[in-house]
């Protein structure tokens, strides 16, 4: 996980270099950024299938394999379809890797999946945390094209590598599984019965609405820095001076990571929905608070610390939710049936730049991403905690049905 981490959060350091190498606008090589989320996302359904019924381990190593190719294309890419197409490979070699690694985690760890699935999810938050530094050293170095090769290279080899030593449970190792204390459902949905029910589909606006906010700033903020014109002010915080943005990239991926397990453990404590209420809620002040204050060097360090950690932790709440409401055997799949959100959200990432410019600055921008938390936030309580309880009313209605031979009445 955490070897793949650098395709989506060290895009960043990326764009300036690209856009002033070939003159394109950002929006236009942003359209990358959009294709590798969507390749990530879109077919983590069909490799959840694969893996549900193969095995991680083959996942997954042709996962390291496209990878790599897809960073040594990028390295010689000189036109946008190139570094479209090479977004395409490495969204998919990504999506097989971090889909798999999650469902597993989903299934090893029935009693504790908010928290190992947020472990789990860690790896790919904060993996490219201690590379942001080598990255933009060797960009300004050796040029973004030998930084694409090398880092490309080497992620995929270790994906490779550690890739066969995953392994699934059996279902010896499944019965012999702790059970979860809280309210789960016994029947185990398949991927289309799940997309037929209500529950999945809130679940997977709140999770467009959430994700949308995080992948823009992922995405932009070294765009956003440079506009602020704080990118290369020297900060001071913790007995340690960086470039801003180099700064708060590092820290951003550390929070990033540590959100998921972080909120996970609290979700399996005080329940899912109370905890996307605290989290969504915190995300949308974040967002806001760095519209207003980010041009300052420190607070946009700080600030953009707060909006990457109160969002990274969607990847732990909303995979284990999706097991909770719809059982562990197609865990995998179905969970990547909703992670596709994140794909539909990063549609809406290249907006944000055109946003930004008929506007006239970010302010706008962050906003709309804010607003957008916040109703995802009001939502968890209000109408997902609600519907689910319905749905296990109904769920639970049916089948004492079909025990007792008598119509279901919830």
């Amino acid at each position: 996980m955490a070897m793949i981490a650098n395709l989506q959060y060290g895009w960043t350091l990326f764009v300036n270099p690209i856009t002033q190498k070939f003159h394109w606008s950002k929006a236009a090589l942003q359209v990358a950024f959009t294709v590798f989320v969507l390749f990530e996302t879109w077919l983590v359904p069909v490799e959840g299938y694969l893996d549900d019924r193969l095995g991680p381990r083959l996942v997954t190593v042709m996962g390291g394999i496209l990878v790599a190719i897809a960073w040594a294309m990028n390295s010689t890419a000189s036109s946008l379809t190139a570094f479209y197409v090479a977004a395409a490979v490495g969204g998919v070699g990504a999506g097989a890797v971090y889909g798999t690694c999650v469902g597993n985690a989903l299934k090893w760890f029935p009693d504790r999946r908010g928290l190992a699935a947020g472990l789990t999810a860690m790896g790919f938050g904060a993996g490219s945390a201690l590379t942001i530094v080598p990255i933009a050293s060797m960009i300004k170095a050796r040029g973004y094209e030998s930084t694409f090769l090398y880092f490309g290279l080497g992620q995929g080899l270790v994906v490779f590598a550690l890739g066969w030593l995953l392994q699934q449970p059996r279902d010896s190792d499944l019965a012999a599984l702790p059970k979860p204390s809280r309210n789960v459902s016994k029947r185990q949905f398949t991927p289309l019965e799940m997309a037929r029910t209500p529950v999945f589909w809130l679940m997977y606006v709140m999770f467009v609405l959430m994700a949308s906010g995080g992948l823009m700033a992922t995405a932009q903020l070294a765009p956003i820095a440079k506009d602020f014109k704080v990118a290369d002010v020297p900060v001071s915080l913790l007995g340690i001076t960086l470039p801003a943005l180099t700064f708060a990239l590092s820290i951003d991926r550390v929070l990033n990571g540590v959100t998921r397990p972080f909120f996970g453990w609290v979700s399996d404590n005080i329940g899912r929905e109370n905890t996307m209420l605290i989290a969504f809620g915190l995300e949308a002040v974040g967002i806001w608070a760095l519209s207003l204050f980010g041009q300052d060097p420190v607070l946009f360090v700080i600030l953009s610390g707060l909006v990457f950690f109160a969002w990274g932790e969607i990847y732990s709440l909303f995979p284990s939710t999706c097991t909770d409401v719809y059982g562990v055997k197609y865990a995998t799949t179905n969970a990547g049936l909703l992670y596709t959100a994140k794909g539909t959200a990063s549609l809406l990432v290249p907006l944000g730049n055109i946003l930004a410019q008929e506007t006239g600055g970010w302010h706008t921008v962050f906003l709309v991403a804010a607003a957008m938390n916040l109703v995802a936030a009001l939502a968890a309580p209000f109408v997902l905690k609600p519907l689910r309880a319905r749905h296990a009313a109904s769920l639970a209605a049916t089948s004492t049905a079909r025990a007792t031979g008598r119509p279901a009445t919830a």
